[in-house]
């Protein structure tokens, strides 16, 4: 019987197969066939989409696909959503100390844990966590890509961008941690509507400009964060992917866009 301690998978079966041959079958051939459109040297953070594979699994594997060269060096992964479900104020960190998916557990890093808990704006609520898609999603092509690492996961509700940018301060680390955003684009407008919101979306975020609104993408509190910390850091952000559910898997009238986009540090910056 699994106790409490260990947050089970809730979309197993409906947005990735729920057999490990057959998931790990898929991820691995989402990632060999990605082609994203540059390659980033050591992206610090990543932006993916997290709709079911079919529709967003390409995309998500494009921004994925650029850390098979640090598979060693990666050790922690700081997992911020939106909350589809329950509502949360400031954000949620789940008190389980392991996610379960198909393809085994990944423990939820102790230290990273204390350290948000200690920070303003942050609670410890496995609920927002229990029906979550968009970080589990995520955790498949962290458990391909990677080989020994932790997470934390943060679903992001109503709070204030520079109280998220806080926590990817306290949290930034070297090399050994990697910023993931799960977040999609704009929701259920016809085709052509969505890739020109999108498109101007994704000008603002190339603008480092953090002021994302929910209509634009799913997860902006979290995403408008990461812009914030990503001026202070110099990171630039590079477009892998952009795409939406009308060219993968979905009908046109109504679709959900996705990007896939990777921060790395500005080299200019890296010599002063």
């Amino acid at each position: 019987m699994a106790h409490a301690s260990q947050r089970l998978p809730a979309v197993a079966g409906m947005f990735y197969p729920a057999d490990p041959h057959s998931l790990h079958a898929q991820v691995a051939g989402l990632l060999s066939s990605a082609i994203p459109a540059e390659v980033v040297e050591a992206p610090k953070a990543l932006v993916v989409p997290h709709a079911g594979y079919i529709y967003s699994g390409a995309v998500a594997a494009s921004a994925y696909g650029e850390l098979s060269q640090r598979r060693n060096v990666i050790r922690r992964v700081l997992i911020l959503c939106p909350t589809h479900r329950v509502a949360v104020r400031g954000m949620a960190i789940p008190a389980a100390q392991s996610f379960l998916t198909p393809l085994g557990a990944v423990a939820v890093d102790r230290d990273a844990w204390l350290q948000a808990r200690a920070l303003p704006g942050v609670i410890v609520d496995d609920r927002p966590h229990a029906d979550e898609h968009a970080i589990e999603v995520q955790l498949p092509f962290l458990q391909t890509t990677l080989n020994h690492f932790e997470i934390l996961p943060i679903a992001v509700g109503d709070v204030d961008p520079h109280t998220v940018a806080k926590v990817l301060e306290t949290l930034w680390g070297g090399p050994e941690t990697l910023i993931v955003i799960s977040s999609d684009l704009s929701h259920y407008h016809p085709y052509r509507q969505a890739q020109l919101r999108d498109k101007a979306t994704i000008a603002q975020i190339r603008q480092l400009d953090a002021r994302l609104e929910s209509e634009q993408a799913c997860g902006a509190g979290a995403i408008n964060g990461l812009l914030l910390a990503a001026i202070r850091h110099h990171l630039t952000p590079h477009v892998l992917d952009l795409r939406n559910s009308g060219d993968t898997a979905g009908d046109r009238e109504h679709v959900v866009g996705y990007a896939s986009i990777a921060f790395s540090e500005d080299r200019q910056h890296a010599h002063h």
